[in-house]
């Protein structure tokens, strides 16, 4: 089949190079470059540990201080609330621990495959050597600080994921740079991380389009159909492209498109920001999560990439970089001799759903669509076996997930 993969993020990417492993002809159609959108700016963290949801028990106690300080882990920017208060208030009723375990359980069927939906990818593309299998620190003031986290700790393990305590002498041992700051961690051994996200989406597209894939610059403004089909997308300039199914992973920009065809779901734009230090005065091993500051750092081969913001402001808002040098102002609170003469920033929109869980499904009207967005702050880490399920359902296979978590008809 001629299949139209709409978006060229890390999603998009991974399912078209599924889907040609099965003989289709790909065209990518999106407007920008592979990898230049969200799949750009994220933390690059490959993590089977990343199971828990946004919406974790006893956030209701903290929305309001956060709303109330434009710069911290959570705000929304002026007039936007009564448009997000909705999604806000659904996010908070899945936070309950009876819904986060169900949730962590079905995001993990996600996670825990990922080095194998990637590997064959990766060594196709001759791109193995952007990703690293280093482990990640949470790390902490104390081994007290470390019990407001205890819940959900325990909760990854108890869902098999890999966890081990480590005490300040191996701490500082593992990440002599952490010395003095942090006095307790929880290393997750089988967790990665990539070398430069925006690199490793260009290279599977790169490989996708060797294997004759086209890319079609343009936007998708709607859908030609006969009965339960799409024949065609309508463009934004020039003739419709004609097409024997399209697969809609366009990120934030998905949920209008999944509308046009009778799937209306709750899919909100968390923007998220970042500053990357090109420094050579600080070195680490492992991708570092300070859970205290709310704060994920990842050593990248374009320098250490901070990030962990969340800000509530749709698609048009202009960035607020003030927030971006709210993390640099952590991190150097974190790493006082940490060389800052060289920053870049960044704002890009991640796609979210109040329940945390993204959208993998057919279409319910149309019977040559499928949807593949929703993966919040862990596209990169779902993108690979999303992918791969996403060529089983367009196939027609059992599906090695079960996918009814990830369903559309949650939300109806």
């Amino acid at each position: 089949m001629h299949i139209a993969v709409i978006g060229t993020g890390i999603v998009g990417a991974c399912s078209a190079a599924w889907l040609q492993r099965d003989g289709h002809q790909i065209t990518f159609v999106d407007p920008l470059e592979p990898g230049e959108a969200c799949s750009f700016g994220n933390a690059g963290s490959l993590s089977p540990s990343a199971c828990l949801p946004v919406g974790m028990p006893g956030m209701w106690r903290k929305v309001p201080k956060w709303l109330l300080d434009p710069l911290g882990p959570l705000t929304v920017r002026t007039g936007y609330l009564p448009r997000v208060m909705p999604w806000l208030v659904r996010m908070l009723r899945h936070s309950t621990p009876q819904e986060v375990t169900r949730i962590a359980g079905a995001l993990q069927t996600l996670l825990r495959p990922i080095f194998d939906c990637y590997g064959p990818l990766l060594d196709h593309a001759n791109a193995s050597e952007l990703v690293r299998r280093t482990g990640c620190l949470y790390v902490y003031s104390s081994r007290e600080a470390a019990a407001q986290w205890k819940w959900g700790m325990n909760l990854r393990r108890s869902l098999g994921v890999n966890l081990v305590d480590v005490e300040r002498e191996e701490l500082e041992a593992l990440e002599p740079d952490l010395k003095g700051q942090f006095r307790f961690g929880i290393l997750a051994p089988d967790n990665g991380s990539t070398l430069d996200p925006s690199q490793l989406v260009k290279a599977l597209c790169r490989q996708a389009l060797r294997d004759g894939a086209r890319h079609d610059h343009r936007s998708v403004t709607g859908f030609e159909r006969a009965g339960r089909r799409v024949t065609g997308l309508r463009m934004d300039s020039g003739e419709p492209l004609a097409v024997d199914g399209v697969v809609i992973a366009a990120g934030a920009w998905s949920g209008a498109l999944a509308a046009q065809l009778g799937d209306r779901v709750p899919l909100e734009t968390q923007r998220g920001y970042h500053v990357t230090v090109r420094s050579s005065n600080l070195t680490l091993r492992h991708t570092v999560m300070a859970s205290e500051a709310n704060l994920m750092i990842n050593p990248m081969a374009m320098g250490l990439r901070l990030a962990g913001t969340v800000e509530f402001a749709g698609l048009k808002r202009a960035p607020n970089y003030e927030r971006a040098q709210a993390l640099l102002r952590q991190g150097l609170r974190l790493f006082p001799h940490l060389d800052t003469s060289e920053v870049t920033q960044w704002m890009g929109h991640r796609p979210c759903m109040p329940d945390s869980l993204p959208v993998i499904d057919r279409n319910r009207d149309v019977d040559n669509a499928w949807m593949a967005f929703g993966h919040g702050h862990m596209g990169m880490c779902m993108g690979a076996t999303t992918g791969r399920e996403v060529a089983h359902l367009v196939a027609g296979r059992p599906t090695q997930v079960d996918l009814a978590p990830f369903s559309a008809s949650r939300f109806r």
